[in-house]
């Protein structure tokens, strides 16, 4: 039961150890509960438990909950195995009106996380601090919704799946980046990585929502196409149309991004390519940068196929989908997002099958 993250050490000067009781969910003083367990959020969850940290746990149902405290929960993978049993483990309207969180982990699916949002609320104490994880704008979305006081900007990086409710493996070293919607640096931001830092690697940053773009830009191009054409990004940008496509839903998500202010930050690569948005001028330079993201991304089965393997609604309006939207109000088309949103929303449907020749016909539109 070890993880290679779990380095960190105490609360820092602003915590006072208390007595601890796993079983009543009684922590030191950060009182913390995760909403969602499925992949990455069981991930989090498991190595916190692990590493002693008291949280909470919140479940759809009754019957994932009851399932959890019989079974307790198990990762593997990078950072090492773990086992544990959880303390409270409860489907969340069991925590309403009797509960009080300084920290709330939401890490359910995008459309999840907006429509549980409000009622969160009741369940934070008044200095509490709520934390989306979620793919696309989704942190932006609800702090607009309930104010930047109360919601600290987040995403994941950390690879995930989840092969039954409890069981979980963890596929890379990623990590949590955390930092304030409105930017600069915070003592709330720092409390939270150094609670959370003991069970996963936690970094804040004090330009969270270029964060946030930098990694939708890469959901826009890399996730969207690999799952539509059925396809890792290593053998899509082999192609002509793929390449096409992946150049023209980049470049259109960037464009809507600087249109609006924002200048997403450097994560995996420069976020704006070599050139931009003439990359034809550069073309060494634009293949060595679209390189180091294929060795980056270029053999990871995309998330939102699997969504499509297991019927599942996709996170598809948050990503490509909100790009398209939020153009249309600066004044910068995406056609080639919005024919990317609207055959995911085919494919979910049934009426079409994802594989190659679904760029062929993104091309032609």
């Amino acid at each position: 039961m070890t993880s290679t993250h779990a380095q960190h050490s105490g609360y820092g000067h602003n915590y006072k150890e208390l007595a601890l009781s796993q079983a009543n969910c009684q922590p030191r003083l950060m009182r913390a509960l995760i909403v969602g367990i499925g992949a990455v959020g069981g991930v989090v969850s498991t190595r916190a438990l692990c590493a002693g940290i008291p949280v909470c746990l919140a479940t759809r149902t009754k019957e994932t909950a009851a399932r959890l405290r019989t079974s307790g929960l198990r990762v593997s993978g990078v950072g090492g195995e773990g086992i544990c049993v959880p303390g409270e483990v409860r489907p969340l309207e069991e925590y309403m009106d009797r509960e009080k969180f300084d920290l709330i982990l939401l890490a359910t699916k995008a459309q999840d996380a907006l429509d549980v949002s409000s009622s969160l609320l009741d369940l934070l104490s008044p200095s509490g601090t709520l934390l989306p994880i979620q793919n696309g704008a989704v942190p932006q979305m609800i702090s607009e919704k309930l104010g930047k006081d109360i919601v600290l900007g987040g995403l994941s990086n950390l690879g995930a799946t989840m092969t039954e409710p409890g069981v979980y493996r963890q596929t890379n070293g990623g990590h949590l980046l955390i930092g304030e919607i409105r930017g600069g640096s915070s003592q709330r931001a720092t409390e939270v990585q150094r609670l959370l830092g003991k069970a996963v690697e936690v970094r804040t940053s004090p330009n969270i929502v270029g964060a946030i773009w930098a990694k939708l830009l890469l959901n826009c191009s890399v996730t969207t196409i690999g799952a539509v054409c059925a396809q890792t990004m290593r053998q899509y940008i082999m192609s002509d149309e793929g390449m096409q496509v992946f150049q023209r839903a980049y470049d259109e998500a960037l464009g809507v991004a600087i249109a609006t202010g924002i200048r997403p930050q450097r994560m995996i690569v420069e976020p704006i390519p070599p050139g931009w948005p003439h990359p034809g001028m550069h073309r060494e330079d634009y293949s060595a940068w679209v390189s180091q993201i294929v060795e980056a991304y270029g053999d990871i089965k995309p998330s939102m196929l699997q969504d499509f393997e297991r019927k599942r609604l996709t996170e598809i309006d948050f990503i490509n989908g909100h790009v398209t939207r939020l153009g249309m109000t600066v004044g910068k088309p995406a056609p080639v997002n919005r024919a990317l949103t609207e055959t995911v929303h085919s494919i979910e449907q049934g009426k079409i099958e994802p594989g190659p020749r679904r760029l062929r016909e993104l091309v032609v539109a």
